[in-house]
């Protein structure tokens, strides 16, 4: 199971140009003081759907031929890649069924449903995920688009890398979320080939930490649960992933909920962006657990932006017990 090869992310490049938006670098002084580097944001919660999701769904809709298109797609979510193959179908004119946990936030149901989706809801376990979408892919002969077992989908995540480098010029290291492994892994395909010699860094919960520990065994692992607010970063690695994280990843690194928190305030208050919380885990890695030691320059994925908002404004965020902040000093030596 070699996976994608970095061909294979330029050609999902040129397939989705013009389709999709080419997300914006953002920069603050502030951040780059905590970190001690020079970051840069890629800022895939702007992107079409609210996240880097769209670009695997995208692709891998546009790669069906017309006779698999026109039995429909159908995937397992626990939002975002959802929504972003709703939206992708919908391009192409085709149903989509997206099979979601129960425990699936509403905002992102309800994405689903306004792109066109059908929602079937299933027991929040990935066994039940993945059961329930085999059913419905057998009753309806759907093609069956992964949201990150799909070489497909890897390299459609590849392009935000390609991009992100593009624009940032030469970096030291990239670090991204992972969960299934589709983003981290498109990322260190395409960003070890652009660019000879720069750190990949996976960041992981703490209460969902799969990758972290089947780096560490050399074995893929499991987690029997996941407690964590990152929602969007509750499944796990497939073989498929775990092989390219393997070859092409330096690490992961592990934040504690608290720590995703306040990554998350930090990213609204300084960089006045609206993210979620998965997509706060990679600053957190930087911020608190100092994952770009030794690096001058840094590029962060900040992976989507799809928040229930009111819900948030709801809870009155100082109730929350927030870490001490990082200190603020002078940028490390490379």
């Amino acid at each position: 199971m070699p996976g994608p090869s970095f061909s294979d992310v330029c050609q999902a490049r040129l397939r989705l140009a013009g389709r999709i938006h080419r997300t914006p670098l953002f920069h603050s002084q502030q951040l780059d003081d905590l970190a001690g580097c020079r970051l840069w944001f890629k800022c895939e919660n702007l992107q079409k759907t609210g996240s880097f999701k769209v670009r695997g769904a995208l692709n891998a809709v546009l790669s069906l031929t017309p006779a698999e298109a026109g039995r429909g797609v159908v995937t397992h979510s626990s939002g975002n890649h959802g929504a972003a193959l709703a939206w992708a179908a919908r391009q192409r004119g085709i149903p989509a069924w997206i099979v979601v946990p129960e425990n699936t936030p509403a905002v992102k149901q309800r994405a689903i449903e306004n792109y066109g989706g059908q929602i079937i809801r299933c027991a929040p376990t990935l066994e039940a995920r993945e059961e329930t979408m085999r059913k419905v892919q057998a009753e309806t002969g759907a093609a069956l688009i992964h949201p990150y077992d799909d070489d497909r989908v890897i390299a459609g995540q590849g392009t935000a890398a390609l991009e992100a480098l593009e624009d940032a010029g030469p970096v030291d290291a990239i670090l991204a979320p992972v969960s299934g492994g589709g983003l981290l892994a498109g990322t260190a395909i395409a960003a070890t080939s652009a660019l000879a010699g720069i750190r990949v860094i996976g960041c992981e919960p703490a209460g969902a930490d799969d990758a972290f520990r089947s780096l560490q065994s050399g074995q893929l692992q499991r987690n029997q649960r996941t407690e964590t607010i990152a929602d969007g970063l509750r499944a796990a690695l497939c073989e498929r992933t775990f092989a390219i994280l393997r070859e092409k990843v330096h690490g992961i690194v592990l934040v504690s909920e608290e720590e995703i928190l306040e990554a998350l305030y930090l990213a609204w208050e300084r960089l006045k962006l609206v993210i979620e919380p998965s997509a706060a885990v990679a600053l957190a890695a930087v911020l608190f657990r100092r994952a770009t030691e030794g690096c001058r320059s840094a590029c962060v994925i900040l992976s989507g932006g799809n928040l229930d908002v009111r819900a948030w404004c709801r809870a009155p965020l100082e109730a929350t017990t927030r870490p001490t902040r990082p200190s603020t000093g002078p940028p490390s030596a490379a």
